[in-house]
């Protein structure tokens, strides 16, 4: 393989550096404390939640282009919006990164004009959400609380082609959102909200209005006790704490795992396949509970052929790390990972004749592993990949990448 590096990898854009001062704020706290049993004390203030409930968006026949008549329309209206991140600044102010898509994508059924006999269609129009919001709360009493939202939104709309050309056409606009609710919480911990919000119709990019109702669940982090921090130190389990890992992915194997994982909702697909890869890896752990969960941020830089034109381009990217050790023995202990979102900067925004995006996009990953050895300085893992922009810019068909075996050494 030849890969052609480029001088646009300096053009790291401000979500990906705030990704990377963040992580790094988790890396100093926990080099200046090596407590990495305990909640970092930048993690201390955070928040995320979960919310499903109802959308409304009036697309109807006013949305095609000229050229084609309407027959029907599905709307599903079930939606799901998460606050990915979320931080108190105090007891009533917060800011929000947020997240929210329909279940189902839209479809409309209709008929191609201005061909020799009419032709039916059915397609289906994409529609996500990302925001930036300010979320200020008053409190009632110990449980109660209302809440206002507001602040900036992104609305991006895939839309759909046919032979005369775009029928409803991609679409991403910048808007206000606001909104308000009540929440109730159970302990410091555990909270219930119901909400609403709203964004308003765009006339020019033929985009209408969005009102979402949903209820949902709020988890905040909190810090151990003193006796739960002795619990873990008397647990005897070593957690590494940083690892540096050199891996090769190919597809002689297929995609059949991605495939099975794709097919349950466990993770995501992709067109765009990736034959071959190289990719080098760091990561240092920032926290762990006794036995089971632990978290970790990394750093990787990977070089990819894609398998239909050998299109070679390379990746860039900050990313956290979830594991869950289901196996602690004498010779090694196994885990399960699982990455999710990590900000990339890809080198390519075409690949093998398809639009991905932007040169801004996502990594996940999932896989099993092992640490070995008496101080387990020893690493392997099996995974899987995948790059995506979240549907952040219109063109999204995802990036799969097969199996990768990774051999990795902790200190």
């Amino acid at each position: 393989m030849h890969f052609n590096h480029s001088s646009q990898i300096i053009k790291m854009g401000g979500i990906r550096l705030y990704f990377i001062l963040l992580l790094v704020s988790f890396s100093l706290n926990v080099m200046a404390q090596d407590n990495r049993a305990q909640l970092p004390s930048t993690m201390r203030n955070m928040y995320f939640e979960v919310n499903i409930g109802s959308i409304n968006y009036p697309f109807s026949e006013t949305h095609l282009e000229p050229g084609y008549t309407f027959e029907s329309i599905h709307i599903p209206h079930t939606a799901v919006r998460l606050v990915l991140f979320g931080y108190d600044f105090n007891d009533a102010l917060s800011a929000r990164i947020t997240y929210m898509r329909p279940v189902s994508w839209i479809r409309y059924n209709y008929t191609i004009n201005g061909v020799e006999e009419p032709l039916s269609g059915s397609k289906t129009v994409w529609m996500n959400y990302g925001g930036l919001t300010l979320k200020y709360k008053y409190r009632f009493n110990e449980h109660f609380n209302m809440f206002a939202e507001g602040g900036y939104t992104i609305v991006t709309r895939h839309g759909f082609n046919d032979i005369n050309g775009p029928v409803v056409k991609d679409a991403k606009i910048s808007s206000y959102v606001i909104g308000g609710g009540l929440t109730y919480d159970f302990s410091n911990k555990l909270g219930l909200s119901i909400s609403s919000i709203f964004s308003p119709k765009n006339t020019k990019e033929k985009q209408p209005s969005s009102t979402f109702i949903a209820a949902g669940l709020i988890f905040h982090l909190q810090p151990y006790t003193e006796q739960q921090l002795e619990e873990i130190a008397n647990s005897g389990y070593i957690y590494p704490k940083q690892i540096i890992q050199f891996g090769y992915s190919n597809n002689t194997l297929g995609y059949g795992i991605n495939n099975a994982l794709e097919k349950v909702h466990l993770f995501w697909g992709g067109s765009v396949q990736v034959r071959q890869g190289f990719s080098i890896n760091y990561q240092r752990n920032i926290f762990h509970a006794a036995k089971v969960f632990s978290m970790d941020w990394g750093v990787n830089f990977s070089v990819w052929q894609s398998d239909l034109n050998r299109e070679e381009f390379f990746t860039l990217s900050v990313f956290p790390v979830l594991k869950f050790t289901f196996l602690h023995s004498k010779p090694a202990d196994a885990y399960i990972y699982y990455s999710i979102a990590g900000p990339t900067y890809i080198s390519k925004s075409v690949i093998d004749n398809k639009l991905t995006g932007e040169n801004f996009t996502f990594q996940d990953n999932i896989g099993l592993g092992v640490f070995f050895g008496e101080k387990r300085n020893y690493n392997a893992e099996i995974k899987i990949g995948h790059y995506s922009n979240g549907n952040i810019f219109p063109g999204n068909p995802g990036i799969k990448i097969p199996l990768s075996f990774n051999l990795g050494y902790s200190f």
